[in-house]
């Protein structure tokens, strides 16, 4: 009897120790890139960035205070900072409001959809909520088109806009009657530029995460709030957006991500050395590359990872502390 508990136990203990294991060996694969591809650059990095440039002699903070003092740093991590605070609520909005649009347009198709079965013939109303579908099928498409255009055809359409001779100063001139030939790149207008191009750029790609979301709230929950006497912006309030914290997560996550993807469009729009209102920290980057000058490469890489991933862990544990 002693003999099959213990038989038991050690089965009990060798299920529970395939359990751990599993997800591991299934991530091993993945771990190990990181860990050869990511991590282990990452940590020679900070290596580096204690040392001088021929990796020879430990110099202490003085990489550090060297990025710290530098003008064009300064300068450039002020703009990205900005276009972050700008671009990221704007884009989440934007595109949040595009996704509510959409699904009411996909919900009359459904419903004329319904009519049509039910009536066998489309009556006035059933046809036009066909055409509202149709509708928020062309303005779908062209949301979500800019995502198929390759970046160097983008800004070769921007700047036939936005040069001196393009088709927004000659709109400008037959307005107004007066000569207009900005350099909209390069004037001070040059910020707003660079932001209507990265969220006409990607606000379709944050607006279908939007209605993922969107499409995995309950019916019911409508209904039951609907039955309550909620309005739509009681609704939208106490329904839909409780119901996508996770995927605002998500979103806001992937558009921080993507904005550091922005510097393609500035650089084709305006080249390696851009108005000082869009020189940004890929723009400084570069050119230190190009100097070979390592030291403020590195010490400025563990800056900026270390200012991205200490606030996050700070909110990892303190919603984790929240929970428990």
């Amino acid at each position: 009897m002693a003999g099959k508990e213990k038989g038991a136990g050690g089965r009990g203990r060798l299920g529970r120790l395939k359990r751990v294991l599993t997800p591991w060996l299934f991530l091993a694969p993945s771990l190990g890139g990181v860990t050869v591809f990511t991590a282990v650059p990452f940590l020679d990095v900070v290596r580096r960035s204690f040392q001088d440039a021929m990796g020879r002699r430990f110099v202490g903070l003085d990489n550090y205070r060297a990025v710290a003092d530098n003008s064009a740093f300064r300068l450039a991590a002020g703009n990205t900072a900005r276009f972050l605070l700008i671009c990221i609520p704007l884009l989440m909005v934007l595109s949040f409001g595009a996704a509510l649009l959409l699904a009411g347009g996909a919900d009359s198709s459904r419903e004329s959809g319904d009519l049509e079965d039910i009536s066998g013939e489309g009556d006035r109303d059933g046809r036009n909520r066909r055409q509202r579908g149709k509708r928020y099928g062309i303005f779908r498409t062209t949301l979500v088109l800019p995502m198929t255009i390759p970046a160097a055809g983008m800004v070769l359409v921007w700047k036939i806009f936005l040069c001196p001779d393009g088709v927004l100063n000659q709109f400008l001139t037959g307005v107004t009657g007066q000569v207009w030939e900005v350099d909209w790149a390069f004037s001070r207008w040059a910020f707003s530029v660079l932001i209507a191009t990265y969220l006409w750029k990607n606000i379709g790609y944050d607006m279908i995460l939007w209605l993922a979301g969107l499409g995995g709230i309950s019916g019911e929950l409508y209904e039951a709030a609907q039955m309550d006497g909620a309005g739509l912006w009681a609704r939208l309030r106490y329904v839909t957006i409780p119901s996508l914290r996770g995927t605002c997560g998500l979103v806001g996550i992937l558009s921080v991500v993507n904005s550091f993807r922005v510097y393609r469009e500035a650089y084709l729009l305006a080249g390696s050395y851009p108005d000082s209102s869009i020189y940004l920290l890929p723009h400084l980057f570069a050119h230190w590359f190009l100097k070979l000058d390592v030291q403020k490469m590195t010490a400025a890489a563990v800056m900026l990872t270390a200012a991205a991933v200490i606030p996050a862990a700070g909110i990892w544990i303190s919603k984790r502390g929240r929970k428990e």
